[in-house]
């Protein structure tokens, strides 16, 4: 397997922990008789700062996920997997596990930069494999 491919598989499972971290933080505030129910009408409590912003951060890594999943398959589907590639694809995962807290915590402006930088991985792992 690759270390693109692997780098793939590790954020896969960085996506389940995210939507652990958020089902657990939706459930203390929401309960889990509105969390387990069809939601047809709007939760009679809001989510706290920490568990919204925990949505937020596990939506755009859904978001991410699918421009890095492209850069790893066009990567590997050409054959263009390089030292460069490599270190993107980490870089990518770094960066995925800095955003988490980032955002949890609120750090500005280091949140949008730390997504930034894996924006910047995903886009030269994709342009790397068209050179």
């Amino acid at each position: 397997m690759t270390s693109e491919l692997t780098v793939l598989a590790l954020a896969g499972l960085l996506q389940a922990v995210q939507i652990a971290l958020f089902a657990t933080a939706a459930n203390r505030d929401l309960g889990p008789g509105y969390t387990m129910s069809a939601r047809d009408r709007p939760p009679s409590r809001q989510l706290s700062t920490l568990a919204g912003r925990l949505q937020r951060a596990m939506n755009n890594h859904f978001e991410g996920l699918i421009l890095f999943t492209l850069g790893v398959l066009v990567v590997t589907l050409s054959g263009r997997s390089s030292p460069l590639t490599h270190a993107a694809a980490w870089a990518y995962l770094g960066a995925r596990l800095l955003y988490v807290p980032a955002y949890a915590l609120g750090l500005r402006p280091w949140r949008s930069a730390i997504w930034g930088a894996g924006f910047a991985a995903t886009l030269t792992m994709i342009a790397a494999a068209l050179v």
